[in-house]
């Protein structure tokens, strides 16, 4: 077994977020995290999801698939966009229904 891979994996900060969100719930704390403080995390997990992704993609030779794989992912996102917006417009207003589908897109 390859306790390398599985070290990286458990020291992954998105998951480490993860489970102390799951331990806060589990124990019932009154976690709150400062409005600054959640603003450097989100931006922090952004960057090592970015990176982590990034150093991947550096490892491996460039193939068609990727290329689908990027213009599938970019066409999700559109899609998401549209759909969304159009769900959320029958229960909300213009407005809040374009930001919600912005941020989910």
């Amino acid at each position: 077994m390859d306790f390398s891979l599985l070290f990286d994996n458990l020291t992954n900060p998105a998951f480490l977020f993860f489970i102390l969100g799951i331990v806060a719930v589990k124990l019932k704390s009154d976690l709150e995290i400062p409005a600054n403080s959640s603003k450097f995390i989100s931006l922090y997990l952004l960057f090592s999801i970015g990176f982590k992704g990034g150093q991947e993609l550096a490892h491996s030779h460039f193939t068609m698939e990727m290329i689908w794989s990027i213009l599938f992912g970019i066409a999700i996102a559109c899609v998401i966009r549209f759909y969304t917006f159009f769900i959320l417009k029958r229960k909300l207003s213009i407005e809040n229904s374009g930001a919600i589908a912005a941020a989910y897109g």
